[in-house]
């Protein structure tokens, strides 16, 4: 417990410095990961992490200890090589580009393990510290790596925020982009080295193997919470810093958790909230919108059963015989008439529970609006679509409540002047009741 408090409070520098670099880090990634995820450019960041391995060890070779920077410079040097053999092969074979990505990741990436086994035999192979690259050690990395990660980072900011109109532009529509004189060939190399860049100040932290997760889970939670980019691109940055806080305060509490695991299931549990809870493209929010619609499309059903069963009079009418008209079962019918009768919409027209119903003055008003939009629509199929009379019921069934008032009020206007429409309320061009019609939304 005293772990935790120490942890929440900040107490230790390096505590308060490792997370400061991988909030930096969450956030940058975040952001690119969005231009990424809408560019449709997700694979490269996975292909760029696992190419980056073989530069690590290459480094080693080179400068003969563990030394950080140049081995950020080696890894970069080799995911820049790994998206140019994606460029060629892509453009100079038929392959598709998710293939092409796969080959270049599975050579690159057994190249590094090869390379990280030769190094880890050798006598001074221990202090290279590659495990670190491979699943992350955030806690491991000392204040100069941190600071080198946050610099890094703010220069990703600060290139998306110079080159942010122009990138979102390439996202949206490269031709557009290219007709209105931008560079696009810049912008998409921009876009693939940032990319880059983000996936390898992230190795330390995340790892190669994880490494994608804190670049395109957040851009892809964020993404269920709005479809403007600006909220997209900063709900994006929030998830990505708090899943490398999370992630990293997770494996400094448990030292026998690395970094990259913990922060890609940090990730990975703001990505299953979002797919959830999200207000519009949630799960729950979508299965309410139907379970919502579903009932609204049943009630109005039943005014419109029972305004044209009780057309004119107002008398009330059984309801037993309407759910074989529906052909709805016992239960659809009892759940119809119950929440009918909740929304004071219905009545019984006697004290005989069992006997007819009667609409109420606002279901009256409501059934009435329901057989308007229901009539107006099947004149329109009648006319428009050439459908029969005796078959156009069932088709407007389907539409009707659908339909906003602005587009019955287009619809209507266009009858009335076509002259289909005499009075302000049509008539049914076909019997009432005449054969069954089956619920489609049902």
């Amino acid at each position: 417990m005293s772990d935790v408090w120490r942890l929440i409070t900040l107490q230790d520098a390096n505590t308060r410095v490792v997370l400061l670099g991988v909030l930096l880090l969450g956030m940058a990634s975040g952001v690119i990961g969005a231009f990424a995820v809408l560019r449709r450019r997700a694979l490269v960041g996975d292909a760029v992490a696992h190419a980056s391995l073989p530069g690590v060890c290459a480094a080693y070779f080179v400068v003969g200890d563990r030394n950080f920077p140049a081995f950020l410079a080696g890894a970069l040097v080799f995911g820049l090589f790994a998206v140019l053999c994606i460029t060629l092969i892509r453009a100079h074979t038929r392959l598709k580009e998710d293939a092409v990505i796969a080959v270049v990741l599975s050579v690159f990436f057994g190249l590094g393990i090869a390379l990280s086994r030769i190094i880890q035999n050798q006598p001074s192979g221990a202090r290279a510290g590659l495990d670190s690259f491979l699943f992350g050690k955030a806690a491991g990395m000392i204040r100069q790596d941190v600071l080198l990660i946050a610099g890094v980072a703010v220069a990703i900011l600060l290139a998306v925020a110079l080159f942010y109109k122009e990138l979102r532009l390439l996202c949206f529509d490269r031709a557009y982009a290219a007709s209105l004189g931008r560079r696009v060939l810049f912008l998409d190399l921009l876009l693939m080295g940032l990319i880059c860049l983000c996936t390898v100040i992230a190795l330390p932290a995340v790892g190669a193997v994880l490494a994608v997760a804190l670049l395109i889970i957040p851009a892809a939670a964020a993404r269920f919470w709005s479809d403007r980019f600006v909220p997209v691109l900063f709900l994006a940055g929030l998830f990505g810093a708090s899943s490398g806080v999370l992630g990293a305060g997770a494996s400094a509490l448990a030292e026998r958790v690395s970094a990259g695991p913990a922060i890609a299931v940090a990730a990975a549990l703001l990505f299953a909230a979002s797919f959830l809870l999200a207000p519009r493209r949630g799960v729950l929010a979508a299965w309410l919108r139907r379970r919502t619609l579903r009932r609204r499309i049943l009630v109005e059903n039943l005014l419109r059963s029972l305004y044209e069963q009780d057309e004119p009079s107002s008398a009330g009418v059984s309801v037993p015989p309407l759910a074989s008209r529906r052909a709805w079962t016992p239960a659809q019918l009892r759940q119809a008439t119950s929440l009918a009768a909740r929304q004071g919409l219905i009545e019984p027209s006697s004290h005989d529970a069992a006997g007819p119903v009667a609409l109420t003055p606002s279901g009256r008003t409501r059934a009435a609006a329901v057989v308007r939009a229901h009539r107006l629509w099947e004149l329109f199929l009648i006319d428009s679509a050439s459908i029969a009379p005796d078959h156009v019921d069932r088709d407007a069934d389907a539409l009707e409540h659908l339909l906003p008032p602005e587009v019955i009020a287009r619809l209507e206007g266009r009858l009335r002047t076509q002259g289909r429409l005499p009075g302000p309320f049509p008539h049914s061009p076909h019997p009432v009741g005449a054969e069954p019609a089956r619920d489609p939304f049902l």
